[in-house]
C-alpha cells in the first residue's frame, strides 16, 4: 500500500508539474473602436480611435476589426488607463486575404450539382406518375367485380387494397427523400454563388496583446497614420480701398480644404491641421557627384527635323499680340454686412503651426471638399496699380501689406473681394511674418495706359564695311489717373538679356530712368514707380539696342 500511495503521490506530482508546464493562452476579446480625432497634413493624417472594453484579469488579445486597410500599419501606436495596472504587448495588424476563387472549378461543382438536382426532379415526376396511376387504377377497378362482373372472394379485395397502398405509399416516399436532397442541394449551390461573388475583405484586424493584474474597464487610444488625405491652403482677401476718413484695410481670411479617400468615415471627430509635411522625410536628400565630359555626338535627324527646329520662336512683340485686354469691371457696390464665420484655435509652434477646429466635425470617405476657416487678421494695406503694358494695357489695383501672424502663409489660391465684391482668384506665396506681401485686386478703369511703338529699325553697324546688325527699337508709355486722389503707379517692362559676348544689349539714353530693375530677381525687368496726382498724365520712355554680328543670326525668346 506504501509503494502504491508512493506511486500515487508521484503520479499526482507529476500531473500538477504538467499542468503548470501548460502554455497559458490568452483569451479573445472582441472589440468595437471609434474614430476620435483626426489631425490632417497636406500629405497624409493621424488618426486616433478610442476603444473601451472590459478586460478579463490575466492575458488578453484584444481584436478590432473595424481599422481601415489603407493604414500604415508601421504608425500603429497604443496608450491608455484602466482600473488597473495594464501591460500593453505585441501589436499586430493583420492585413485579410481572400482565398483565391477558382472560378472553373466552382462552375463544374454547380454544373454537377445542377445534373444531381434534375435527377431527383425526375424521380419525383416519376414518383408522382406512379402515385397517380395507383389511384386511377383503384378508381377504374372498383373491387369485388370480376371479369364477368361476378363477386371477388374477400381474400382478393384485401390483397389488391395492400397492393394500391403500398404503391402510393412508396411513391411519396420517394418524392419526400428526393424532395430533402434538393433541399440540401439547393443550399450547396447557394454557397457556391456566395463563394463565387465574394468580394475582398474592406477593414484591417488589429490584435493587441494586454495583461491585468485584475478585472478592469479599460480605454485604450490607438493612433495610426493614413495617406489618402490632405489639406490644400485656401484664403479669402477682402480689401476695403477706403475713404477720405479712413484707410484702406485688408483682410485676410485663410481656409483649409480638407479632402480624404482614406477608406473610413470621420464622423463627428476633433479635427485640426497641421503644417507638417509628413511624406518629405526626416533628413535633407544626399547628392551625387557631377562629372563634366564632352558632349555624344548627336544622333542623325530625320529628313525634315532640321528645318522645325530652325524655325525661329516668336519674339517678344509677336507674344504681345496674342493677349487681349481683360474686360473691365463694374462699379463696386457699398459694403456689405457679413455673419461671423467659426476660427480655429491656433497652436503656433517653432518649426510648424496646427490649427483645431472647434467643436466636433463629419467628413465621410470620398465625400468631397469640405472648407474650413482657420484663421484670419486685418492689416494696413498700401495700394498701387500695377501695369505691364508690354503685354496686357490694363491697370490693375494692387495692395501690398506686412505679414504679422506668427503662422507662415503656404503658398494657395486666394479668392479677390474688392469692397464687397468679388473681382477673381488670384495665388499667395509661402511668406513668413514680417515679409511684404502684393495681392492684386482686379482693374482699375481709371488709370488709363497706353504703349505706343515709336522706333523699330533692324540695320547695320560699321565704318566703312559692315561688321555687325542692330535692331533698335523705342516705346512711349503715357498713363493718366483718372481718380480725385493721388495713387503710387508701377510701371514694368523688358529688356532683352544677353548670355552671348557676341550680342551686345544697351539701354538707350532716351530712356526714362527706371526706379528698379530685376525685379522679383527676374532678369532685365525693369520697374517705373511714381506717384500720379489727381488727373496727372505721365509719360515714360524706353529704348534700347541690340547688336550682333553679321553673319549670325539672333531671336528674341523666354528666358528658360
Amino acid at each position: 500500500m506504501r509503494i502504491t500511495a508512493k506511486c500515487l503521490a508521484t503520479t499526482s506530482l507529476v500531473l500538477v508539474t504538467t499542468a503548470f508546464a501548460l502554455p497559458s493562452w490568452a483569451a479573445d476579446v472582441d472589440a468595437t473602436s471609434a474614430i476620435d480625432t483626426v489631425t490632417v497634413y497636406p500629405d497624409g493624417a493621424t488618426v486616433t480611435r478610442i476603444i473601451t472594453v472590459d478586460l478579463p484579469s490575466g492575458d488578453s488579445t484584444l481584436v478590432a476589426k473595424d481599422f481601415p486597410l489603407g493604414l500604415d500599419t508601421s504608425s500603429i501606436r497604443v496608450e491608455g488607463e484602466g482600473g488597473a495596472k495594464l501591460t500593453i504587448g505585441t501589436i499586430d495588424a493583420r492585413t485579410p486575404r481572400a482565398a483565391p476563387v477558382n472560378l472553373p472549378e466552382l462552375d463544374k461543382r454547380i454544373e454537377a450539382l445542377n445534373d444531381q438536382r434534375a435527377d431527383l426532379q425526375g424521380a419525383i415526376d416519376s414518383a408522382n406518375a406512379r402515385r397517380k396511376f395507383a389511384e386511377h387504377f383503384a378508381e377504374a377497378s372498383p373491387a369485388g367485380i370480376g371479369d364477368k362482373g361476378e363477386a371477388r372472394p374477400i381474400a382478393e379485395w384485401r390483397t389488391a387494397f395492400a397492393a394500391v397502398g403500398e404503391e402510393i405509399a412508396s411513391a411519396d416516399t420517394a418524392v419526400r427523400d428526393a424532395t430533402r436532397k434538393m433541399r440540401e442541394i439547393d443550399r450547396q449551390i447557394a454557397q457556391l454563388e456566395v463563394e463565387r461573388k465574394a468580394k475582398p475583405p474592406s477593414k484591417l484586424e488589429v490584435r493587441m496583446d494586454i495583461a491585468a493584474p485584475a478585472a478592469a474597464k479599460a480605454t485604450l487610444r490607438v493612433t495610426y497614420n493614413v495617406r489618402n488625405a490632405r489639406w490644400l491652403p485656401l484664403y479669402d482677401a477682402r480689401l476695403d480701398t477706403g475713404a477720405k476718413d479712413r484707410k484702406p484695410q485688408l483682410e485676410l481670411v485663410r481656409r483649409a480644404e480638407i479632402t480624404q479617400s482614406t477608406g473610413e468615415d470621420w464622423s463627428n471627430v476633433t479635427l485640426g491641421v497641421s503644417t507638417v509635411r509628413v511624406s518629405r522625410g526626416g533628413s535633407a536628400p544626399e547628392l551625387g557627384s557631377l562629372v563634366a565630359q564632352y558632349p555624344q555626338p548627336p544622333k542623325p535627324m530625320a529628313l525634315g527635323a532640321a528645318s522645325d527646329l530652325a524655325r525661329p520662336a516668336p519674339t517678344v512683340r509677336q507674344r504681345s499680340a496674342q493677349f487681349e485686354p481683360m474686360s473691365k469691371l463694374a462699379e463696386a457696390p457699398e459694403p456689405r454686412e457679413r455673419a461671423d464665420e467659426q476660427q480655429a484655435v491656433a497652436e503656433i509652434g517653432d518649426f510648424q503651426a496646427t490649427f483645431r477646429i472647434p467643436g466636433r466635425v463629419s467628413l465621410g470617405a470620398a465625400e468631397g471638399a469640405k472648407s474650413l476657416r482657420i484663421a484670419s487678421m486685418s492689416v494696413p494695406a498700401d495700394l498701387a496699380v500695377r501695369a505691364a503694358p508690354v503685354m496686357d494695357p490694363t491697370a490693375f489695383l494692387e495692395a501690398s501689406f506686412k505679414q504679422t501672424d506668427e503662422a507662415t502663409l503656404l503658398p494657395g489660391k486666394v479668392a479677390i473681394y474688392r469692397d464687397g465684391v468679388f473681382v477673381g482668384r488670384g495665388k499667395i506665396s509661402a511668406s513668413a511674418k514680417d515679409d511684404i506681401v502684393r495681392l492684386g485686386f482686379g482693374a482699375d478703369d481709371k488709370v488709363k495706359i497706353e504703349r505706343a511703338v515709336l522706333k523699330r529699325n533692324e540695320g547695320s553697324a560699321g565704318l566703312l564695311v559692315t561688321t555687325s546688325k542692330t535692331d533698335e527699337r523705342s516705346f512711349k508709355t503715357t498713363v493718366r489717373n483718372g481718380h480725385d486722389f493721388p495713387i503710387r503707379v508701377a510701371i514694368e517692362d523688358q529688356l532683352p538679356v544677353s548670355e552671348n559676348e557676341d550680342i551686345v544689349v544697351e539701354m538707350l539714353p532716351s530712356t526714362t530712368p527706371p526706379t528698379a530693375s530685376n525685379i522679383r530677381d527676374k532678369r532685365g525687368v525693369l520697374e517705373w514707380s511714381f506717384d500720379a496726382k489727381p488727373g496727372e498724365v505721365r509719360d515714360v520712355n524706353f529704348a534700347w539696342r541690340i547688336r550682333w554680328p553679321k553673319d549670325k543670326g539672333m531671336v528674341i525668346v523666354p528666358a528658360g
